[in-house]
């Protein structure tokens, strides 16, 4: 056997063992071969402010999202995993106030940076083991200079990573059990 074969069963011995089990994956992911479907209803937006897309972008970005790093299978109602929720925060705060420079104080101070924050409260179910069911809030939030980075053109940009946290953090404390 040379040396080459060699390593390739050792590899392999490694490997199948966390392989086989389906408890694990390489994207953290920790689902019992038992679980073999997830339903993700449509996450409402109940703020009302922001793009008028923003229900349907998170419930397809975070539907996709579970689709790629797992394999359980998308079923429109009572999967093994439920997912749920609702958008319920969007809101643009100041962050560091910049002065005029105006003496007169004819022009206002405003914001060298502000701060996008969303917010979306996530239902999880594992019909299986409710032990591992949750209600919770996850928020996140994107910094950005309005004078270089104005929010009317990046907006949409700002939300995706925004989601793309808070959709890791969801996917996180459910399936990958952090």
């Amino acid at each position: 056997m040379t040396l080459q074969n060699k390593f390739t069963w050792l590899i392999l011995l490694i490997l199948g063992p966390l392989s086989s089990c389906g408890v694990y994956s390489f994207t953290g992911a920790s689902i019992a071969p038992d679980i073999q479907t997830i339903s993700i209803q449509r996450f409402i937006d109940e703020v009302g402010a922001g793009p008028p897309t923003m229900s349907q972008i998170f419930t397809e970005a975070i539907r996709d999202y579970y689709q790629q790093n797992t394999n359980l299978t998308l079923v429109d109602d009572n999967g093994d995993l439920q997912i749920e929720g609702s958008i319920t925060g969007y809101r643009v705060a100041p962050l560091a106030p910049t002065a005029s420079g105006n003496q007169n104080f004819n022009n206002a101070d405003v914001a060298g940076l502000q701060r996008l924050t969303i917010t979306v409260r996530a239902s999880y179910i594992n019909t299986k083991d409710d032990s591992f069911d949750f209600d919770k809030t996850f928020s996140f939030y994107r910094d950005y200079d309005p004078e270089r980075e104005p929010l009317r053109s990046n907006e949409q940009d700002f939300i995706d990573e925004i989601f793309e946290q808070i959709i890791l953090d969801i996917f996180n404390s459910s399936v990958a059990n952090w």
